[in-house]
C-alpha cells in the first residue's frame, strides 16, 4: 500500500462505524468497497435513497455492487421530490438533494443500536472542487465525511484505484441524477423524469456508454460521448433513435453535435435536428 493509499485507509479506520452515501458510481462504490476492507463489513452500512430522480437500473446496480463489496445495504425513499425547493430546480437544487439524502442517513443512524459511534461520508472528490456543487454546502453544514477528498484524491486516482480491486465501476461513465437533464427554472415532475428515462432507456439499450437525454419541454436533446458522436453518422441509425425516442413522449429529438458535457441542460444551443 502507497503513502497515498494509507493516509485514505488511516482517515477511514478512525471511524468506530461509517454509513456511506452510496449512489453505485465510480466514487462511492470505491469509498464503500474501501470502507468494508477497513472497518469490516459489521461497522459499514450503505445507503441508497430511491427516488423517481434515480433511474431503476441504476438502482439496479447499487444493489449488484453492494452484493459484490459483500456490504450491508439498505434502499429507502427520498423525500426530495416532496420539497418545492427541489422540484422548482433553481441553481440550489443540489443543495435540497443531499440536505434530503443526508436527513435520510441522519433517520438510519438514530436507529443503530450505538448511534454516536456512526459517522456518515459520501464519494466528494478532489475534481468536485471545481464544479458548481450546493450540495457540497449541504455536507459541510452537517458534518458529512469525505475521506476522498480529504485525502486529495480526484476521479483518475479513484479508478486506478478501482481497477485494483476489481471493481466494475472503475470505467463506469460518469453519472448524475435526472434532475440535472433539466434547465434551471425547470420544473421537475415525475411524469417528466419518467419520460427522460425511458428515453436515455433507448441510448442505454443501444450500448452508448456516455450519454444524457436533456428536457426542453417537448424536446429531448441528446448528447453521447465525443468519441460515439460518428454514430449518428449513419442516418438510418440516427433516425431510428430519434423515432425511438420521440415514441416516449417527444415531439422531437436533435443531436448535440458538441457531444456531453458537464451542465450541458443550460442553455441549448442550435442542433442538427433528425425527423421524429
Amino acid at each position: 500500500m502507497n503513502p497515498v493509499q494509507q493516509q485514505l485507509v488511516a482517515s477511514i479506520g478512525k471511524n468506530g462505524c461509517l454509513l456511506v452515501a452510496f449512489s453505485g458510481g465510480v466514487d462511492s462504490t470505491y469509498l464503500l468497497a474501501e470502507a468494508v476492507r477497513t472497518l469490516g463489513r459489521e461497522r459499514v452500512l450503505a445507503l441508497t435513497a430511491r427516488s423517481s430522480t434515480l433511474p431503476a437500473h441504476e438502482l439496479d446496480q447499487c444493489r449488484h455492487l453492494a452484493l459484490h463489496i459483500d456490504a450491508r445495504h439498505l434502499v429507502l425513499d427520498s423525500l426530495e421530490m416532496d420539497n418545492p425547493l427541489f422540484t422548482a430546480n433553481g441553481p440550489d437544487r443540489c443543495y435540497h438533494c443531499k440536505s434530503s439524502l443526508f436527513d435520510l442517513c441522519d433517520q438510519v443512524i438514530a436507529q443503530q443500536p450505538h448511534p454516536p459511534s456512526w459517522s456518515i461520508a459520501y464519494g466528494a472528490n478532489r475534481d468536485d472542487l471545481g464544479d458548481h456543487r450546493p450540495g457540497m454546502t449541504a455536507a459541510r453544514q452537517r458534518g458529512i465525511l469525505a475521506p476522498l477528498l480529504a485525502a486529495g484524491w480526484g476521479k483518475a486516482k479513484i479508478r486506478a484505484a478501482s481497477r485494483e480491486l476489481g471493481l466494475p465501476t472503475a470505467a463506469k461513465a460518469a453519472f448524475a441524477c435526472l434532475g440535472s437533464r433539466f434547465p434551471t427554472f425547470t420544473l421537475i415532475t415525475p411524469a417528466e423524469l419518467a419520460r427522460v428515462e425511458a428515453a436515455e432507456a433507448v441510448l442505454r439499450d443501444h450500448r452508448f456508454r456516455q450519454f444524457r437525454v436533456r428536457h426542453h419541454g417537448t424536446l429531448a436533446r441528446i448528447e453521447v460521448g465525443a468519441d460515439e458522436l460518428d454514430r449518428f453518422d449513419d442516418h438510418r441509425f440516427s433516425q431510428a433513435i430519434s423515432q425511438a425516442i420521440a415514441a416516449t413522449g417527444y415531439q422531437r429529438v436533435e443531436i448535440d453535435p458538441q457531444g456531453y458535457r458537464t451542465g450541458g441542460a443550460n442553455p441549448p444551443r442550435p442542433e442538427r435536428q433528425e425527423p421524429p
